[in-house]
């Protein structure tokens, strides 16, 4: 903590869009206080005086920034996509030697898309039919999105825990791509066009209805509620968070 009580961040990332918007966020915030913008070609140690630094980066450049981050104590609220089971292992084995630092882990910092994910996983059982399809700008690098991964995740282990039967699928010839990827044997379905933020909605399909759950963020500042409450909780949450929900009541 600062003198003043406040929390010293860091913002990794920062001269990204998502960067910047962090930083705004941060500077308006009694609570807080700008510590550290690091970005491509700044030396990291910049944020070894930090409470918490925050990573929007890419998948290809996340990991060493935690690896150091853990090993110097500072706790870590990222939004970087792309952590399958492999790199979720290793966070966990570089956190098992800093037991007082906290990583959170966030495929998305919007309160209605956390609560999206959390309405599919009630509806997941009582429906034959489940696709996701994303939407993002064209600058986004992966696909599908961490939002739309997790969520299909989430569903198919709820699908999966009460014995519901893959989506049915007649398909025996297509393009290669045209059903989407298929994640705990959901179809997840990537949209990339200009002018769009970022979008999901998740499609249940029964005899007879369909029912749609989806989230828009028209503005990068719906997700700074979510990154605050990450910040100002990851010190209080030891250890490896997957998903924001977990910082919510």
């Amino acid at each position: 903590m600062s003198a003043a009580g406040q929390i010293k961040v860091g913002v990794v990332g920062a001269r990204g869009r998502m960067g910047q918007t962090v930083i705004q966020a941060v500077s308006s915030a009694d609570d807080l206080v700008l510590a550290a913008a690091v970005d491509q070609g700044d030396d990291i140690n910049l944020v070894n005086d930090c409470d918490v630094v925050v990573d929007f980066t890419t998948p290809s450049v996340v990991m060493p920034t935690l690896q150091h981050c853990i090993e110097q104590g500072v706790h870590c609220v990222v939004g970087t996509t792309g952590f399958d089971d492999g790199r979720l292992a290793q966070l966990q084995a570089w956190l098992s030697s800093k037991p007082g630092v906290g990583v959170l882990i966030a495929p998305n910092f919007g309160v209605g898309a956390v609560l999206m994910m959390q309405f599919a996983q009630l509806a997941a059982p009582y429906f034959e039919s489940v696709e996701i399809i994303e939407l993002h700008h064209p600058d986004k690098v992966d696909a599908p999105s961490g939002t739309a991964r997790r969520t299909a995740e989430l569903i198919g282990a709820v699908r999966s825990d009460r014995g519901v039967a893959k989506s049915p699928d007649a398909t025996s010839q297509e393009l290669q791509g045209a059903r989407g990827a298929s994640v705990n044997d959901v179809r997840v379905h990537s949209v990339r066009a200009r002018g769009l933020v970022a979008h999901q909605e998740v499609i249940f399909g029964g005899v007879g209805e369909t029912l749609t759950i989806r989230h828009d963020s028209m503005d990068r500042t719906s997700f700074m509620p979510g990154v605050l409450l990450g910040i100002r909780s990851v010190a209080k949450h030891p250890g490896l968070t997957v998903g924001l929900d977990s910082y919510l009541d």
